[in-house]
């Protein structure tokens, strides 16, 4: 909790009483809750922040795109537009978002990428538009009652779990911890590599404390190998880093247990780059040009930055983007598979 968050405790009593109230009205009916027209999965937190949900929506994509036909949805937080779009090969991070043109720069015409703020026309006109669909990913809407999906992940990380968080504004919980007993499955992100199976069990115990029996996962981040956003740039070891997510205290540790970090220059979540953060990254390279550095980011940063840099600053000082994905141990994962089965598509099949 922040330093004199305590002075905010009667607006936090104000909010707990008004997201409640509006919980108490969804679940009591009063409050219209619409099922997906598709069948749907949802990924939230109830932490404002980054617990990792664009990772796991990629691993969702990776895990069921060979056998279902699928689409995923979110707002499109920090875009510059409105209303319903869908990606394409002419979309801009400022057009459809940071994290949705990350994922169809990722995976292209293998699935479709929409936004759109209300959740629940967005997916009626997906499923009007787009025949054949099997599966809808959602991105960031477990405060979104309205839409009803047929199976809700909901994520907390390990160095910030919610059940030591408080409410808006002492703390950064979106509503009560009570919340998580929505979810049908609790997946606890960048947790170490070196946590004990008691660590994991006490864990355990402090979110079903709040959501009861539902199954709870651990998933770490498992990073690849740097690669080069232009062609015949040569990686080396002495690296200066920017970023503009969340938290990227775990960036900036896993990188300097690999390279030597010369600079970590970071800049605020959903950055809009512009030439002067080119110019300021170039004065750093100039800075230690002795060392003979390369530029590294997280792969959300890249892909909005490449289409700013001109060719010569590529050649100049290559930028390379940190890969980074969901590790799931494959029991959990061969769980996971069959929960989404029996919830989603009423089958017991599993790899």
């Amino acid at each position: 909790m922040r330093r004199l968050a305590f002075l905010l405790y009667p607006f936090t009593v104000l909010f707990d009483l008004i997201t409640r109230v509006r919980n108490w009205l969804y679940n009591s009916g009063v409050f219209k809750t619409t099922p997906s027209p598709i069948p749907a999965i949802l990924v939230g937190n109830l932490r404002v922040g980054g617990t990792g949900k664009t990772p796991m929506v990629e691993y969702l994509i990776r895990t069921f795109k060979q056998d279902y036909r699928l689409a995923t949805l979110s707002r499109g937080y920090g875009r510059k537009t409105e209303g319903f779009i869908k990606a394409t090969s002419v979309s801009s991070p400022e057009g459809i978002g940071d994290e949705p043109y990350q994922i169809y720069q990722k995976f292209g015409d293998e699935i479709r990428v929409f936004v759109g703020e209300d959740r629940v026309n967005a997916a009626v006109r997906i499923a009007k538009e787009e025949e054949g669909l099997d599966l809808l990913i959602l991105d960031d809407a477990f405060q979104h009652r309205s839409f009803q999906a047929d199976f809700s992940i909901l994520l907390t990380t390990w160095e910030e779990p919610f059940f030591q968080d408080f409410l808006l504004p002492m703390g950064r919980l979106r509503e009560s911890r009570n919340g998580a007993k929505r979810a049908d499955l609790i997946i606890v992100t960048k947790s170490p590599l070196s946590k004990s199976d008691q660590e994991a069990s006490e864990f355990q115990e402090n979110i079903r404390k709040y959501a009861g029996s539902k199954p709870v996962m651990f998933t770490k981040v498992g990073y690849g190998e740097p690669q080069a956003l232009a062609e015949n740039s040569q990686f080396r070891k002495r690296v200066i880093l920017f970023s503009g997510i969340a938290n990227n205290q775990q960036f900036i540790d896993y990188c300097k247990s690999q390279y030597e970090v010369l600079e970590a220059v970071k800049f605020s979540d959903h950055h809009h780059y512009d030439q002067a953060d080119l110019e300021k990254i170039g004065l750093l390279v100039a800075k230690h040009a002795n060392e003979n550095p390369v530029i590294l980011t997280t792969e959300k940063d890249g892909v909005k930055v490449k289409s700013l840099l001109p060719k010569g600053f590529l050649r100049e000082i290559p930028i390379f983007v940190l890969p980074i994905q969901v590790l799931l141990e494959e029991e959990d994962e061969q769980k996971l598979i069959k929960l989404v089965q029996q919830k989603v598509f009423g089958t017991d099949k599993a790899r």
